[in-house]
């Protein structure tokens, strides 16, 4: 990109560094958020710049907030190489271009170690978020009742609605806001941790041969299954059940052995199903909202996992019944 075609906020950025003209700037795709990235080609190295849409203080920007804490407990994140909080900069440890997701198709062999790895980084974050400190940001916002039960009309409205095109009945939409608020309330009054909140293989970085975290900004308390539902009910990788069924196990008899398989077993799958329907919210909206049309792909597999796990507990069958009436793929 030429010094002439940079954004006025990167340009200014790169002026007050002494870098215009040293370094090459690249553009770099843009994950859901309304952030830009770039990637800062130097003599010295390479970084890449966070372009925020407005500025912010570095004191009080969730992300430097939850990263100093993260960092301190040793789990994998990019460095904060400096911040421009005027401009809404910031500037990042370059991790490279290898998510999760690549690493897995192309060495599928690894699997098993790649996930056995990201699970006991999310352990290490309920081991040592434990011990707090409480004071935090993070500890003060939860997946509650009202925040569970939002993400699921989100999807009412953005996929079954906004991306389906279809008319919901008043008579289904008051039932169908009754079981979203009766999942919702059941998985608001588990135990909470503390959890990244969106942790799949896309916010997972492959580099030097290990695992690091991206987009963890919005990490807040929740349920000990939920990173977990994220990890193994991801839209964007095929993994096989019995694989699944053995890692959620693995992860239960080494981070919650106290609790009954069968009690977790059910709150994994009920967190899934939560899980799930948000993200086919989210990309409803990405496509009719923001025009879109990348994470499409990824619909297919992810109504997979909602069906198989609507299916799997009795007492949502009245809520697939409701829903198949206007996502066939759920019948």
């Amino acid at each position: 990109m030429s010094d002439a075609s940079l954004d006025e906020r990167v340009s200014g950025y790169l002026v007050s560094r002494h870098r215009l003209g040293q370094v090459e700037v690249q553009v770099l795709s843009g994950d859901a958020s309304t952030r830009r990235y770039f990637r800062v080609v130097g003599p010295e190295g390479n970084a890449v710049l966070a372009l925020y849409p407005e500025p912010f203080d570095p004191e009080e920007l969730p992300f430097v907030l939850v990263a100093r804490l993260m960092a301190a407990w040793g789990l994998p994140l990019p460095a904060i190489l400096d911040t421009d909080g005027t401009r809404g900069i910031l500037l990042l440890e370059d991790l490279g271009d290898v998510m999760l997701q690549d690493a897995l198709t192309a060495s599928p062999s690894r699997t098993a170690e790649y996930y056995r790895r990201a699970m006991d980084q999310i352990g290490q974050l309920q081991r040592e978020a434990g011990r707090g400190p409480a004071e935090a940001p993070c500890f003060q916002i939860a997946f509650d009742a009202d925040k569970l039960e939002w993400e699921l009309q989100y999807f009412l409205k953005h996929f079954v609605e906004g991306h389906r095109g279809t008319d919901v009945t008043v008579d289904d939409r008051v039932a169908l806001g009754k079981d979203f608020r009766a999942l919702a309330e059941e998985i608001a009054s588990w135990p909470r941790v503390l959890c990244h909140r969106d942790y799949h293989s896309r916010n997972l970085m492959v580099n030097r041969d290990e695992l690091y975290w991206v987009d963890f900004q919005d990490a807040r308390m929740g349920p000990a299954t939920y990173d977990l539902a994220s990890l193994l009910r991801d839209s964007y990788v095929e993994l096989d059940e019995a694989f699944i069924a053995e890692a959620a196990e693995s992860f239960r008899a080494r981070v919650l052995p106290s609790e009954p398989r069968d009690v977790f077993a059910r709150r994994f799958d009920l967190m899934c199903v939560q899980r799930n329907l948000k993200a086919l919210g989210t990309f409803g909206y990405m496509d009719v909202v923001r025009g879109s049309r990348v994470y499409l792909q990824y619909v297919p597999r992810t109504l997979a996992h909602a069906r198989r796990n609507l299916a799997l507990r009795p007492e949502l069958a009245d809520l697939r019944r409701r829903l198949a009436r206007y996502i066939p793929e759920l019948a």
